[in-house]
């Protein structure tokens, strides 16, 4: 059965710099966009060019580099910003800017002290500003998540006809349940005239962490755009995880979805991101995280070493992981000694290892994990206790 493609759109340097600390200077950008290029991401939203010196370089030098991605450039409905983005932008292949206001009734009554006619007003104007730049111009209604769908539906419509190619819907303060951000979807997907002449965008936040659940009830119901991040950083609590909404639409085939990402670059970008911006990356993050193939129960270690499926849903190599991890604590079976020990060139008979693992117990006991020049030390300390009852 053929399947649709669901365009990845990377905001790592954009959304994801925004995280306190984590600012980049143009080199690591480059570095950055140069792998997200690899990666095979059809956007890189390579930053918001008239906010700092720095970032319209950024921008003006990934516009350069990149050799299969479109490179978007971040504006506010502003005549200068956007007529900034496109200088910065010139450069570009497939150039694109990315221009919207905010459409929920908090931001358009606190934010703007505006009315809903107005935020249409302004939006169609910088849409068709836009539009003397670049072909390809997206829309994004900030805070749609909280926008009332039939007025959500009237601001898309406006849009479209104003020039928009990209309707970006985000969950600005990862507000939604999937099931609810999936209805605005179909809303919008049944409700706005000229929909399927273009592409429905999914950018959400993980406040509530509900972000990359969002993200995919998104794309079920008719979104072909999903805005996200590697390691999912970005404002508060972050961003779509990249590596995630990936691996879900390559684990469900039944979905009939795909994206142009190779998932060998997954693990390795993940730690040069993680790396050029001095964010950690928790050990039980999916997909990328320390923990993510790493095993301690006896009973799955038992299952893994079996066949790596009755615990794994993923290959490891699948995403540049070498192999799954045995992590030999206090939990840990006769199994996952037998074999962490015959890896360390010791094969070991039943009675072997039952004396062994008697001493491996009292060993893990107070430790949180026996690392592999553990199992020397306890082996030598078997063999001499074995001698000295001989």
């Amino acid at each position: 059965m053929s399947t649709e493609k669901v365009e990845i759109f990377d905001t790592t340097l954009r959304d994801g710099e925004q995280v306190p600390g984590c600012k980049l200077n143009t080199a690591q950008k480059l570095k950055i966009a140069a792998r997200l290029d690899e990666l095979g991401v059809d956007v890189i939203e390579a930053g918001f060019p008239v906010s700092s010196p720095g970032d319209y370089q950024s921008v003006y030098e990934i516009s350069k580099l990149a050799k299969n991605a479109a490179v978007c450039g971040l504006t506010r409905a502003v005549k200068k910003d956007i007529e900034v983005a496109a200088e910065a932008l010139k450069y570009a292949k497939k150039p694109r800017i990315h221009t919207g206001i905010g459409t929920s009734d908090p931001h358009i009554k606190y934010k703007f002290n505006s009315t809903r006619e107005e935020i249409i007003v302004r939006g169609v104007a910088a849409v068709k500003h836009a539009k003397n730049f670049v072909d390809d111009v997206e829309f994004y209604a900030e805070d749609a998540g909280r926008t009332d769908n039939e007025f959500l539906a009237r601001v898309c419509t406006e849009m479209i006809k104003a020039g928009a190619t990209v309707l970006n819907i985000p969950d600005t303060t990862g507000y939604c349940l999937p099931e609810e951000y999936g209805r605005k979807i179909k809303y919008l997907k049944d409700n706005v005239k000229d929909i399927d002449k273009v592409t429905l965008s999914c950018h959400c936040h993980n406040d509530l962490g509900l972000a990359t659940a969002n993200a995919i009830a998104g794309v079920m119901n008719g979104a072909r755009q999903i805005e996200c991040t590697i390691n999912g950083i970005g404002e508060r609590a972050g961003n779509t995880a990249l590596e995630e909404v990936v691996m879900i639409l390559r684990q469900h085939p039944t979905l009939n979805l795909n994206t142009h990402i190779d998932p060998k670059f997954l693990f390795d970008t993940s730690c040069m991101v993680s790396r050029e911006m001095g964010m950690f990356v928790q050990p039980n993050k999916a997909i990328v995280g320390a923990n993510a193939f790493a095993h301690s129960s006896g009973i799955h270690q038992d299952g893994v070493i079996k066949n790596r499926e009755t615990y794994e849903i993923i290959d490891p190599a699948e995403v540049g992981v070498t192999e799954s991890a045995i992590v030999l604590t206090a939990r840990s079976g006769r199994a996952a000694l037998a074999y962490k020990a015959k890896k360390m060139g010791y094969d070991l008979t039943k009675l072997q290892l039952d004396q062994v693992y008697a001493e491996f117990l009292n060993y893990a006991d107070a430790r949180r994990c026996v690392e592999d020049n553990d199992i020397h030390e306890i082996m030598e300390i078997s063999e001499r206790k074995i001698r000295a009852i001989a």
